[in-house]
């Protein structure tokens, strides 16, 4: 389905954040407060490490664990560290990094159950997507920050939730899915730094 197809709500949640959210980039606060939007350098690094940890106490505890993420570049070391603990947890995590790359995946004890794949095609695209199973409720987030200090620290970013069931559909069924069975355009990450084609 086309993405225009979808149809819209209004949330006057959503919409008092980014008023918030202007405030802030105008001076008119200096103590913003976030509802829904998770937005640098306030709030996002913290609420992504409580997912995470979310996801690793879950996989602990016998339930289902899953973490999905798209972006350009991971470069964070505490969100590293904290998807290798959850990967020794037993959290099944796949990760889309177009760009920059500082975690290794497939190490044994460390961090065998993550596997990271980049995919660059014709055009060049910037997608940020980010899919928590949370308990089968599943979290998902789309907006502009990738995992970097410079994104959490000091710059203005902001991820959103995905809300309409259509839209949560498409990206948990269908996005993700496409890009991770992809055999054209994706390399896959090795726990000794090589980048492979995909076998087609």
């Amino acid at each position: 389905r086309d993405l225009h197809s979808f149809p819209t709500r209004r949330s006057s949640d959503l919409t008092e954040d980014a008023a918030n959210l202007f405030n802030t980039l105008t001076g008119f606060s200096r103590s913003p407060e976030f509802r829904h939007l998770l937005v640098a350098p306030f709030t996002l690094h913290g609420r992504l490490q409580e997912m995470i940890q979310r996801e690793t106490d879950n996989a602990l505890a016998g339930k289902p664990a899953r973490i999905m993420a798209k972006m350009n570049s991971l470069v964070d070391k505490m969100t590293i560290d904290n998807l290798y603990a959850a990967s020794q947890a037993g959290v099944q995590i796949d990760l889309i990094v177009r760009g920059v790359c500082c975690l290794v995946p497939g190490v044994r004890g460390l961090s065998e159950n993550i596997r990271v794949r980049s995919i660059v095609g014709r055009y060049l695209e910037h997608a940020r997507a980010f899919y928590f199973e949370n308990e089968g409720q599943p979290l998902i987030y789309a907006g502009s920050a990738d995992w970097m200090p410079r994104n959490f620290f000091r710059r203005i970013e902001v991820i959103y939730p995905i809300n309409e069931p259509d839209l949560r559909n498409w990206v948990a069924k269908e996005m993700f899915p496409i890009e991770l069975q992809d055999n054209e355009n994706a390399r896959e990450l090795h726990a000794n730094g090589a980048y492979t084609p995909v076998e087609r």
